[in-house]
């Protein structure tokens, strides 16, 4: 993957990550849209992300590269070993949760049954809110800053 990644350059990579609106899990179809997921790519930036904001992003993952993210997917088996004796355990604190409606994961498999469906609200018992942002995709706090801001301060106000 990462061989497939340098040979479209970080730039296009990082463009084709933050300008999904691509629904569900991210999936890397090979040979079908190169490497990236979004095969809708724009061929400008969304007005939340500016050129200086990608050229930053662009310049950390070519010193670092993408193996941190990369490994953590390949990985993910012995995570689930790793986090076992956290199964189970609720989240007991006030909780507003935020996504947005074209969130990938939000989109995915069974997850907004688990969110509205009473599930997210067992495990998290101090689920105050649960916030789904219209229009607005993974990197929410970039796409709606405002929104999100007001959101929390909202929320931790009343503390």
């Amino acid at each position: 993957m990462e061989a497939e990644m340098a040979e479209v350059g970080t730039a296009y990579v990082l463009k084709n990550i933050l300008t999904t609106r691509q629904t569900g899990p991210p999936i890397l179809p090979k040979g079908e849209y190169g490497t990236g997921f979004n095969p809708d790519m724009p061929d400008t930036l969304p007005s939340w992300l500016t050129e200086d904001d990608l050229a930053y992003f662009v310049s950390k993952f070519e010193k670092t590269g993408f193996i941190g993210g990369l490994n953590y997917y390949r990985n993910l088996n012995i995570n689930w070993e790793l986090m076992a004796p956290w199964n189970a355990v609720k989240i007991k604190v006030p909780v507003k949760f935020i996504t947005g409606e074209l969130d990938l994961v939000y989109t995915s498999l069974n997850m907004k049954e688990y969110i509205h469906g009473g599930r997210f609200k067992e495990d998290v018992p101090n689920l105050e809110e649960a916030i789904v942002q219209k229009g607005v995709a993974h990197f929410n706090n970039q796409e709606a800053a405002e929104e999100i801001s007001n959101h929390i301060y909202e929320f931790i106000k009343k503390f």
